[in-house]
């Protein structure tokens, strides 16, 4: 597993290794004992997936503290552009956002930890979008900061995009308190 730092903190980019053959291939997305080699020791509680159509929007969410989740994200078909933004006000990065695209056939991932906004577009049809918590959902807890919020300056590289009526009613960034 190969890890890169994002030049936010905590905020990690992950390759596994890929092994291929004349049947096909195989990846081991996640292991605990590689975790723990490269220092993250996250143990995970809830894996959830999620299939959407091309220019599918789904966040920007969150959960407040003590519920706040890290993530382990990653696409197993499809692409997906994926976005989060640091919300923990006393990071040099508060505010602003990073994004990569997430690849089915590539296998690249993103570790998101506790204290980001985290949201994505489709890029293809069925994309299957997969993330492994390290908190459950509460329900109570969750937020959504407005997929276009004007102070963020993301450009999401899709015209129309599908939104949920809920997070079409997030807030300004600097409308949540955090």
């Amino acid at each position: 597993m190969q890890l890169q730092e994002t030049g936010f903190e905590g905020l990690l980019l992950l390759q596994p290794n890929t092994y291929e053959d004349e049947r096909g291939s195989f990846t081991e997305s996640w292991n605990q004992e590689t975790f723990k080699e490269m220092n993250l020791n996250i143990s995970f509680v809830q894996d959830n997936q999620s299939i959407s159509h091309k220019n599918v929007l789904r966040g920007l969410h969150f959960q407040k503290e003590p519920y706040a989740q890290g993530k382990l994200v990653r696409v197993s078909h499809g692409r997906a552009l994926d976005v989060v933004v640091d919300l923990r006000k006393e990071s040099e990065t508060y505010g602003k956002h990073f994004k990569v695209e997430l690849d089915g056939k590539q296998g690249n991932m993103l570790w998101i930890p506790a204290g980001f906004a985290h949201g994505f577009v489709a890029i293809e049809n069925h994309t299957v979008f997969q993330y492994k918590c390290d908190a459950p959902y509460h329900p109570h807890s969750e937020e959504c900061i407005l997929w276009n919020d004007p102070s963020l300056g993301i450009h999401w590289e899709v015209e129309n995009p599908i939104i949920s009526p809920k997070d079409l009613q997030g807030k300004l960034l600097h409308d949540v308190k955090l």
